[in-house]
């Protein structure tokens, strides 16, 4: 559903100094912009991994290899006349408590959804399917070291 926003036209009290005319229209705010928005405030929460589910994940991979990038994978959003429901799936990182976790990054979209979109979101769902556990840190590769060899005489 997409959010329409008729916008009544401002009269001469109302006008901005130097405009000739009054701007009259719609605003048209997709689902898909929402998402985008609502992304990229949740990646920003330290503690995430990434968005979406295991194949989700697997086709980001893909667009971030040929320069490309999905802001609203993982991300969905139900858009009313004022106001938007954001579900998220993600992967948090490994050593990070889940449920405060969380509550960052309610605050995080709520805040930048309203603040960026102007819709009041009534709530943000989020579904943990996974913890990173990064493998063990790679050790220079060691200079390989052979014994001294014993000239011949």
């Amino acid at each position: 559903m997409e959010y329409q926003n008729p916008q009544s036209a401002p009269g001469p009290e109302t006008a901005l100094p130097g405009t000739l005319r009054a701007a009259t229209g719609r605003t048209v705010i997709s689902e898909a912009a929402v998402a985008k928005v609502a992304g990229i405030a949740a990646r920003a929460v330290p503690g995430v991994y990434s968005l979406g589910t295991g194949p989700s994940r697997a086709l980001g991979a893909f667009r971030d290899a040929v320069g490309s990038s999905d802001h609203a994978a993982g991300v969905r959003a139900e858009v009313g006349e004022t106001q938007v429901a954001v579900d998220i799936d993600l992967v948090a990182l490994y050593g990070t408590p889940l449920h405060p976790l969380a509550d960052q990054i309610r605050a995080a979209v709520y805040a930048a959804v309203e603040e960026f979109v102007g819709l009041q979101v009534i709530e943000v769902n989020i579904e943990i399917h996974d913890v990173f556990v990064p493998g063990p840190p790679k050790l220079p590769d060691a200079v390989e070291t052979r014994p001294a060899r014993e000239a011949l005489q």
